[in-house]
């Protein structure tokens, strides 16, 4: 990583890559079915009971071909700015 660059905007253009690739995925789907195929990993949730207060963890992330690529041309926009 060079010098002076902020990880932190690495980690929000790439979430607003493999969200407008997500988008672009579920609007053009219905054209082009292989851009539906989605893998879907994750923890199921889990939760913690303290009687006054309840915590909730987990995650699921479905990315198809569309998020792939959004996160890379988010990561290019990264390395080239």
């Amino acid at each position: 990583m060079a010098r002076g660059r902020n990880p932190w905007i690495l980690v929000v253009l790439m979430i607003l890559g493999g969200l407008a690739g997500s988008v672009a995925g579920r609007i053009l789907s219905p054209t082009f079915p292989f851009l539906d195929n989605m893998l879907t990993a994750g923890l199921a949730p889990g939760v913690l009971d303290l009687q006054f207060m309840t915590v909730t963890f987990g995650f699921s992330l479905s990315i198809g071909p569309l998020t792939l690529l959004g996160f890379l041309l988010g990561y290019l926009v990264y390395r080239n700015t």
